[in-house]
């Protein structure tokens, strides 16, 4: 049977991995928690209560300072999100969108998950309306 530090290793490193997927920065302070579980399970093995709380506050607090953080540098003096380029650009349809049901589109080279208020076919251009963190609002380009 495997040690409670290999075992809490082996969760961070698949939260990391799951990060790397999903951009979201959940997963990312979960796995880190993991980690920092796995080194307290190093140093106290039979701990299995100051494993999970280490866990825990790990990602709790790594949580709420990400969003705060996040807000001010938002907010800073000579911030610019390079997603916000894309407003206005044009793009194709790679994959059907329509109301209520997301679809792919390619903007500047790059493939996009987009959303729209019409519906879009495979091979129209569009233009980018609006943007979310991961997702575009197209619509249907002169029209």
């Amino acid at each position: 049977m495997l040690e409670s530090w290999a075992i809490w290793f082996i969760i961070g490193v698949i939260l990391l991995i799951a990060e790397m997927l999903t951009l979201t920065f959940y997963l990312l302070w979960l796995g880190i928690g993991a980690i920092a579980a796995g080194v307290i399970a190093l140093a106290l093995p039979g701990s299995f209560t100051a494993q999970g709380i280490t866990c825990a506050v790990i990602a709790l607090l790594l949580t709420l300072f990400t969003k705060r953080l996040t807000r001010v540098i938002r907010v800073s003096k000579g911030y610019h999100d390079p997603i916000d380029e894309l407003i206005g650009k044009h793009g194709i349809v790679e994959e059907d969108v329509g109301e209520g049901k997301p679809g792919i589109v390619k903007v500047g080279g790059e493939t996009w998950t987009a959303v729209s208020k019409q519906n879009l076919r495979k091979g129209e251009a569009v233009v980018v309306v609006d943007r979310g963190t991961t997702t575009l609002e197209v619509e249907k380009r002169g029209g």
